[in-house]
C-alpha cells in the first residue's frame, strides 16, 4: 500500500515522503496513529504541505546542527516530578516533559518527535537521553529526575 508520512518514522522515512508498506502495517498501524494517511492522487497537494512545514521546522546544516548539539550538552536539565517513597515515578517521563525541562532550563526549544530515550524513565536520579538534531548529528543530554 501506498502512504504519505506526516511524521517521521525511524526505519521508513520522513514528513512528507510517500513509501511503500505492507497494508497490514499501514491499516492497523500507521494511519491509526496519525503517522501517515492513504496515498491518493489529491494527496500529493498535502505531500508539498508537509514538506514545506517540514523545511521551516528542520535544522539545515551540519554545522547548525553542531551548534544546537554544542548548546544542548552544556545545559543542565533538572526535571521535577512526583513520586514515592522508594523513588519510583508515579508514571514516566515522557520525551514531551523532557523538551520542557530543556526549554526551561535555557536550552534551545527541542521537538519532543526528535527526543529518544533509551528505556522508560520511572526513578529518581541521573538518566542520558539522545536528541536527533540532524541525520548525522545527536546530542547526548543528561536529564536529571528529583522528587516534587
Amino acid at each position: 500500500m501506498k502512504i504519505i508520512l506526516t511524521h517521521e518514522v525511524s526505519g521508513l522515512g520522513t514528513a512528507g515522503d510517500v513509501v511503500d508498506v505492507k497494508d497490514g502495517y499501514a491499516r492497523n498501524y500507521l494511519v491509526p496513529r496519525g503517522l501517515a494517511l492513504r496515498w491518493t492522487k489529491g494527496g500529493e497537494k498535502d505531500v508539498e504541505q508537509i514538506r514545506r512545514g517540514r523545511r521551516i521546522r528542520e535544522i539545515a546544516t551540519i554545522e547548525q546542527a553542531n551548534e544546537v548539539k554544542a548548546r544542548l550538552e552544556g545545559v543542565k536539565v533538572r526535571l521535577k516530578t512526583r513520586a514515592g517513597d522508594a523513588g519510583r515515578l508515579f508514571g514516566s517521563v515522557t520525551p514531551a516533559d523532557i523538551a520542557s525541562a530543556i526549554k526551561d532550563a535555557g536550552g534551545p526549544e527541542v521537538d519532543k518527535r526528535r527526543i529518544e530515550v533509551q528505556a522508560p524513565i520511572k526513578t529518581l536520579g541521573a538518566h542520558q537521553v539522545s536528541v536527533r538534531l540532524h541525520a548525522e548529528v545527536a546530542a547526548k543530554v543528561g536529564v536529571e529526575v528529583v522528587a516534587d
